[in-house]
């Protein structure tokens, strides 16, 4: 194995690693998460599952605690087995109810069931009531209190709300908590059973469940000593197994594991293209370089533009050699260069435009007698 790496192109290399490290962080991450619970509270709205302020973890550990026995159901309501002795909570669904799902709960009901249909989300459930369900109005009742006697408002004065929607209209169902701008909940009776109709389940929820008598309302809408179900599947909870049953996080990390895989694979296998040179590429040698540059400015057609800056860098040179400064006049420079014995004619190719070849020649022999002094 550390043969295999060690041979592997240091692309292949950064790049396994970062989805080594990927998949190690991840399954890190879900190994805390699944110790401690995660780092805070979150789920679904409406959820008996969330703890989130829109959850309803707190209502379910409220009706264990006073004697209900809970269960969540993490399938379709048709594929359910539901118990007409036990209440049922359908609390902001995500999803629509099929028609084999309305049926279904409907003979729950009918048979003796009791639905605690919640939030804006169960009004379309609603108007398939005997002659018709109450309306749902986006206008919210803030402070609901008792409008007519029943067992869903024993021991309830005040029952406060976010404020997220109101019935405006009963229905063919009973009132049974209002307020001056709409009513909270109406209640009807289908065959032997009850349905409870919330138009706001923010009373039931994490965030105001301990606030005025919601408390005393959440148990009361559940039926005394009734087992409690709470509808799972229609916030995006199934019933998995094999992989599905896995965390996310869990199958996020594997599939980086087999893609890290599939990589180590590809940098292993045999590469194909072109054969590799028997022998190793070398540059061009310097003289065909100089050819192209020599090209290059004969094709600008202007000598002296072209040689302008060489004759600066030789004139540069002189001085240095010299012990001049390198701005030097002409006077100084020309003295300087029959000190060095200098051919006259060369010189002169420093201080005058070079329009034909020998003085460029020139320019380049001075540059050559002086050596590699720095300009």
């Amino acid at each position: 194995m550390i043969e295999a790496w060690r041979a592997m192109r240091p692309g292949s290399r950064a790049l396994v690693g970062a989805l080594a490290l990927i998949l190690g962080l991840n399954l890190l991450t879900a190994g805390v998460s699944t110790v401690t619970g995660g780092s805070g509270p979150s789920g679904p709205s409406s959820s008996s599952y969330a703890t989130a302020a829109d959850g309803l973890a707190a209502y379910a550990e409220l009706l264990v605690r006073h004697g209900h026995v809970v269960e969540r159901l993490r399938v379709s309501l048709d594929r359910a087995d539901l118990d007409p002795g036990s209440t049922l909570v359908l609390a902001d669904p995500g999803r629509g109810l099929s028609d084999e799902e309305g049926r279904a709960l409907f003979a729950f009901v009918s048979a003796g069931g009791r639905l605690i249909a919640a939030g804006a989300g169960a009004a379309d459930l609603m108007e398939a009531l005997p002659g018709g369900g109450p309306v749902w109005d986006s206008d919210g009742v803030r402070t609901a209190g008792p409008v007519v006697p029943a067992p869903e408002v024993a021991g309830v004065g005040t029952v406060e709300t976010a404020g997220d929607g109101s019935w405006s209209r009963a229905g063919a169902t009973l009132p049974v908590l209002g307020g001056p701008d709409g009513l909270l909940a109406t209640v009807a009776v289908v065959g032997a059973g009850r349905v409870v109709a919330i138009a706001d389940a923010s009373p039931l929820q994490n965030r105001l469940l301990d606030r005025a008598d919601n408390a005393a309302f959440a148990l009361a809408v559940a039926g005394e000593g009734r087992p409690v179900a709470f509808a799972e599947a229609q916030h995006g909870y199934g019933r998995s197994t094999g992989l599905g049953a896995l965390p996310s996080r869990w199958r996020w990390a594997l599939a980086g594991g087999f893609l890290a895989a599939l990589v180590w694979m590809w940098s292993r296998s045999r590469r194909l293209g072109p054969a590799d040179d028997v022998e190793r590429s070398t540059p061009p040698p310097r003289r065909a370089y100089v050819d192209a540059m020599a090209a290059g400015l004969a094709r600008t057609r202007q000598p002296d533009v072209a040689i302008a800056p060489l004759q600066e860098r030789a004139r540069r040179r002189l001085a240095a050699r010299a012990g001049l400064v390198p701005d030097a006049g002409e006077a100084e420079l020309r003295g300087a260069a029959i000190r060095l014995s200098l051919p006259p004619a060369d010189v002169d190719a420093l201080f005058r435009p070079c329009g034909t070849d020998d003085e460029i020649v020139a320019v380049g022999r001075v540059m050559a007698e002086l050596g590699t002094y720095r300009s």
